[in-house]
C-alpha cells in the first residue's frame, strides 16, 4: 500500500484501506476479548474483559464514523489527474480532499488555490453549491485569510474557467496560499 498525503491523488483509497485496517484489528481485538471472557474462572476477571471490550467499542466507533461516511467516494481517475495537472503553474492543486460541514459531505475532487482564490470541483451532485461556498470561505476568514471561493460541480465548467485563469505570481501572497492550502487540508476528513 503506497503512502499518499492529504491533498495528493490517491490519498481517499489510500486512507479508506488505512482506516479499515484499523477498525478491523479494533473489531478483532473486541471479539478476542469477549472470547476470553467465556474461559475466565473469576467473575472480577469476565466483569473486567467484559468492560474492556464494551470501552474498546469507543475508539473503533470513532475511526468507523468518518470511515463510513466517506466509503461511496473513490479516489479521482488517473485521467483527470492528468488533464488538472496542466494547470499546476496557476497555483497550488490539492487532490481527493473530503470536506466536511455540518450540513452536507463534500467530495472535492480537485482544488486550485490562488492568491486571494480558491477553485473546487466537486462531485458531490446534491450538495448546495453556496452553502459550500459560504462555509470553505467562513473557514478560511475565521484564519484572517480573505479568499473568494468557487465550487463547480461540472468538470467541463471547472475546466474552462481553470484554463480562463492566469498564472500566479511568485510573491508574498504565495505564503498566504500555503496558509489556506494547509487549512483546507485541516478541514478534510
Amino acid at each position: 500500500m503506497k503512502r499518499c498525503l492529504k491533498g495528493q491523488s490517491g490519498y481517499r483509497d489510500y486512507h479508506k484501506k488505512k482506516e479499515l485496517l484499523k477498525v478491523l484489528i479494533g473489531a478483532a481485538l473486541i471479539i478476542i476479548q469477549l472470547i476470553l471472557r467465556e474461559f475466565a474462572e473469576s467473575t472480577a476477571l469476565k466483569n473486567t474483559l467484559t468492560v474492556m471490550a464494551i470501552l474498546s467499542v469507543l475508539p473503533v466507533a470513532n475511526i468507523a464514523a468518518p470511515l463510513l461516511a466517506s466509503f461511496k467516494y473513490r479516489s479521482l481517475s488517473p485521467m483527470l489527474e492528468k488533464k488538472a495537472s496542466a494547470y499546476e503553474e496557476k497555483g497550488v492543486l490539492l487532490y481527493d480532499l473530503i470536506i466536511s460541514s455540518k450540513e452536507q459531505l463534500l467530495p472535492m475532487d480537485v482544488i486550485l488555490v490562488m492568491p486571494g482564490d480558491v477553485y473546487a470541483y466537486c462531485t458531490a451532485n446534491k450538495a448546495d453549491s453556496d452553502k459550500a461556498e459560504q462555509y470553505i470561505k467562513q473557514m478560511l476568514s475565521q484564519h484572517k485569510l480573505d479568499y473568494n471561493v468557487k465550487v463547480i460541480f461540472d468538470e467541463n465548467s471547472f475546466f474552462k474557467r481553470l484554463s480562463s485563469l492566469k498564472p500566479k505570481d511568485k510573491n508574498e501572497e504565495n505564503d498566504r496560499s500555503d496558509q489556506a492550502v494547509t487549512l483546507l487540508k485541516s478541514l478534510s476528513m
